[in-house]
C-alpha cells in the first residue's frame, strides 16, 4: 500500500543526497585550495589530489541501487551509499543513461531515474531495469503526451526499446567526455601543485 504523501520523505533524500554530494565535491577541490593556501607546495597538493580523485570516481555511484530492492507496481525501493530511496514509479519524469569505464571496457551502465518528487535513483540490476521498463510502458499508455517521462534515445535504446545505434554513439561520447574530463581535471591540479 502507497503512503498518501511520499513528499516528506523526498525532502529528506534530496537534502541528505545533496549533503553528501557537496561533500563529494569538496573533496574534489580540496587539491585546489590546498595549493593556493600553501602557494603552491606539491607535498601539500598531492593528498588533496588522491581525495580528489577519490572524489571523481565516488560521485557517479552516489546513487545507484544496492542489494537488495524492494519493487512492487508502483514503488521501487532501494538502498544507496546515500541511504534508501524510493521512486514512484506511476510518476518518472525522466530516466537518463550514465557509462562508466574500466581498463577493460565499459565497467557499467546505470539509468538514472527521477521521479515527480525530485528523487533521483540508478538503477542497475536486472529486475529493476524489468520493473522500470513495465512502469514506463504504464506510463506512456495511460498520460498525455505532456506527462509523459522524458526518457533518452541512449536510455531507451538500453531498456531495448529504442536502435541499438544510439547506446553506440552514447558510449563513444561518454567515454570521450569522461577521458577528456579527467585529464583537463588532473591539468589543472597539477599546474596549481607546481607539478605541471
Amino acid at each position: 500500500m502507497r503512503s498518501a504523501d511520499p513528499a516528506p520523505a523526498a525532502v529528506i533524500v534530496r537534502r541528505r543526497a545533496r549533503a553528501v554530494a557537496g561533500t563529494v565535491a569538496s573533496l574534489a577541490v580540496l587539491p585546489l585550495v590546498l595549493s593556493r593556501l600553501t602557494g603552491g607546495s606539491p607535498w601539500a597538493t598531492a593528498p588533496g589530489l588522491v581525495a580528489g580523485l577519490a572524489a571523481w570516481v565516488l560521485l557517479p555511484d552516489l546513487c545507484q541501487e544496492r542489494p537488495p530492492a524492494r519493487r512492487s507496481a508502483t514503488v521501487m525501493t532501494a538502498r544507496t551509499l546515500t541511504g534508501p530511496r524510493s521512486i514512484d514509479l506511476d510518476r518518472i519524469t525522466s530516466v537518463r543513461l550514465w557509462t562508466t569505464f574500466t581498463y577493460g571496457g565499459v565497467q557499467q551502465r546505470t539509468l538514472l531515474v527521477r521521479d515527480v518528487h525530485g528523487v533521483r535513483l540508478g538503477v542497475t540490476t536486472a529486475a529493476g531495469r524489468r520493473a522500470l521498463r513495465v512502469a514506463l510502458e504504464r506510463q506512456t499508455r495511460d498520460k498525455s503526451p505532456r506527462h509523459r517521462p522524458r526518457v533518452s534515445p541512449a536510455a531507451r535504446a538500453c531498456l531495448g526499446g529504442g536502435p541499438r545505434h544510439h547506446l553506440a554513439v552514447h558510449t563513444v561520447m561518454a567515454f570521450l567526455a569522461q577521458v577528456v574530463g579527467l585529464c583537463a581535471y588532473l591539468t589543472v591540479v597539477l599546474k596549481a601543485g607546481g607539478l605541471g
